[in-house]
């Protein structure tokens, strides 16, 4: 039967020396058997104050403990890294990666919550787990899961956003069920995870809420200059390919 770990990490930054501060993590084997990870972790890099100001994590509440690898989170993801189990983020991406800083070598199938969003809810203004809490109403059930399996809500941390991310994983099943009729929800969410997405508007930008299609039409030049200029994640340069031929 497969084990499904949903993860989230706090880290010293966003750059590519920064590292783990704190995971949280929920490794699901049923309903009724769920293990709970809410864990601080030490680390030689500085916290960005950038940082601070996002999870409000400082040095002296890292000062006495001890590192990653020596976390009860580090040995369990490791205990379950197969690929018949899942391994679940919210933007993958960026906490696989500050895992595989860490050593780890990842032999989970994957399931990115927001690129998975992305294709199941193409006309959501946003895709950014706060967003989708309210935009789907999960803060309403949120207090009666985390009785539920014990734990405390807390803003910005990473245990509240997992729990979180649980609530959004659900919604996503469903919603899979509902356009995949007869296909198993979580094999053809890992498949949509490797599936770049087609984006539909503008998130940002002088043409924020345009349709990107429309704009093609009109500016194409603004199109080149972004995708040559700009810092953008997978899909938006995947769109951007595609309508630059």
């Amino acid at each position: 039967m497969a084990v499904y770990v949903l993860f989230d990490t706090e880290t010293t930054g966003n750059q590519e020396s920064d590292r783990i501060i704190q995971v949280g993590a929920m490794i699901v084997h049923d309903r009724h058997n769920i293990e709970v990870f809410d864990e601080l972790c030490s680390t030689s890099v500085p916290i960005s104050i950038e940082a601070m100001e996002v999870h409000n994590i400082t040095p002296d509440r890292i000062a006495d403990k001890a590192p990653f690898s020596e976390t009860k989170f580090a040995k369990a993801v490791e205990n379950y890294n197969s690929e018949e189990n899942y391994l679940i983020a919210h933007n993958i991406g960026f906490d696989l990666g500050m895992l595989e800083k860490e050593g780890f070598v990842n032999r989970y199938t994957l399931i990115d919550t927001v690129r998975v969003a992305k294709h199941l809810l193409p006309d959501s203004p946003a895709h950014r787990l706060q967003y989708l809490r309210y935009a789907l109403e999960l803060y309403k059930t949120e207090a009666a899961e985390a009785e539920k399996i014990g734990i405390t809500i807390k803003a910005h941390d990473a245990i509240g956003d997992v729990l979180v991310m649980k609530l959004l994983l659900s919604k996503l099943v469903q919603l899979t069920q509902e356009r995949f009729v007869g296909e198993n929800p979580m094999q053809k969410m890992a498949e949509l995870t490797r599936t770049p997405v087609l984006m539909k508007t503008f998130k940002f930008g002088k043409y924020k809420d345009r349709d990107i299609e429309e704009i093609s039409r009109e500016d194409m030049g603004y199109l080149q200059w972004m995708y040559k200029n700009l810092d953008l994640d997978e899909d938006m340069q995947y769109t951007l390919k595609q309508y630059l031929g």
